[in-house]
């Protein structure tokens, strides 16, 4: 009997993780499997014939995409004259709904099983894509227990399969380890994390520093710096304020871990802080021209994954003329006051809601769709 062969295509590397989990708990319902298409270096090593280089795909912005769409469209193309040449199995898009919806629509059309990672987020906004994603998949795997709702009524097998944060998580440093890494001892810690992009580390920094300074705060403030460059930026923002917080470059989920309480930029982070159980106050200011447009578009009542999960607004939010540095700093002293005890509550059903055994629970649907 020939080998069960499944095409995948992850565009950057956070699918590259999560196809590597699926493909290694796949192998063990089904040892004769091959696995062809794009992936990066975990892919890879797990078993992917990876065609292309990855980071190809990994375009991000408004112009870099124009500029590499000849490209990508030839790319795409490829995959989809072989694919369709020699019909896989089963083809399985992580992520990268603009690159991977097309090849499974063509695919689907003719016949071939597809099921695609990661629901793209019409819960928030861009509601519309509902009937493209229906076109293009037989299974939806949502990380999030809400998403498959939202399927409801189409012919989307839509399931929750946990989310890998959760696991990834575990893998963690002991605390002991990490203050030690950190340099912090046996401080009570308040971690600072201002987003990745320059533009957000300009705008949203010197806000949260001017709350640390109207009040005086018991802690050892952290900053975790994605990079050097942004390692740079901080420290010349920082230096410009009486308070002299540590700055470190990475390290943000072991920072969280330890931390006592946090002001996170709203985003994946605010996740994690949940995941970690360190209670939080989210904040974020874009700019007005960009708040007008976005605003209009968002169906969700909160900004937070944590509040958007529980459907009740259990971390504070300050967002766009909230976001000040009173407000911020009224937020902080509240959640050292009490505890912040309903947030550590909250936190643990998020946990229980999302701790799934994420690649199994991805390997469980498509063994089922390919009939095994």
């Amino acid at each position: 009997m020939s080998a069960l062969r499944i095409a995948i295509v992850a565009g950057e590397t956070s699918g590259d993780i999560l196809g590597a989990q699926v493909i290694e708990a796949l192998k063990k319902r089904i040892p004769n499997i091959e696995f062809e298409g794009i992936g990066g270096p975990r892919m890879t090593q797990a078993g992917l014939s990876s065609w292309f280089d990855m980071e190809r795909l990994a375009v991000m912005g408004l112009v870099e995409p124009l500029k590499r769409l000849p490209e990508l469209l030839s790319m795409r193309k490829q995959l989809k004259q072989h694919w369709l040449k020699h019909p896989p199995n089963l083809f399985l898009g992580i992520d990268a709904p603009d690159f991977n919806l097309n090849i499974e629509i063509a695919l689907k059309a003719q016949g071939i099983p597809t099921a695609h990672l990661v629901c793209p987020t019409v819960w928030a906004w861009r509601e519309g894509r509902v009937k493209t994603i229906a076109k293009a998949c037989d299974d939806l795997l949502c990380l999030f227990p809400f998403e498959p709702r939202s399927f409801e009524g189409t012919k989307v097998r839509a399931h929750f399969v946990g989310h890998p944060m959760v696991e990834a998580l575990e893998e963690l440093p002991s605390d002991v380890d990490i203050r030690a890494a950190l340099h912090v001892g046996d401080e009570r810690v308040l971690a600072l994390l201002p987003g990745s992009r320059r533009s957000e580390i300009e705008s949203l920094l010197p806000i949260y520093l001017e709350a640390l300074e109207l009040c005086d705060f018991p802690h050892d403030i952290v900053i975790p710096a994605s990079n050097s460059a942004n390692f740079d930026l901080i420290q010349s923002i920082v230096a410009t304020f009486s308070i002299k917080p540590r700055v470190v470059i990475g390290g943000s989920r072991e920072l969280l871990k330890i931390a006592e309480l946090a002001t996170v930029t709203s985003g994946t982070a605010t996740l994690e802080a949940a995941l970690l159980d360190c209670p939080m106050v989210i904040a974020y200011r874009m700019s007005s021209v960009s708040w007008f447009f976005i605003k209009r578009l968002l169906k969700t009542e909160f900004a937070g994954l944590p509040n958007i999960m529980l459907g009740r607004a259990v971390v504070p939010e300050l967002i766009q003329e909230e976001l000040t540095p009173r407000a911020l700093a009224d937020e902080l002293q509240a959640l050292m006051a009490t505890g912040a005890l309903a947030q550590k509550a909250a936190f643990k059903e998020i946990l229980s809601a999302l701790d799934t055994r994420f690649g199994d629970q991805c390997a469980s649907v498509l063994v089922n769709t390919l009939g095994r």
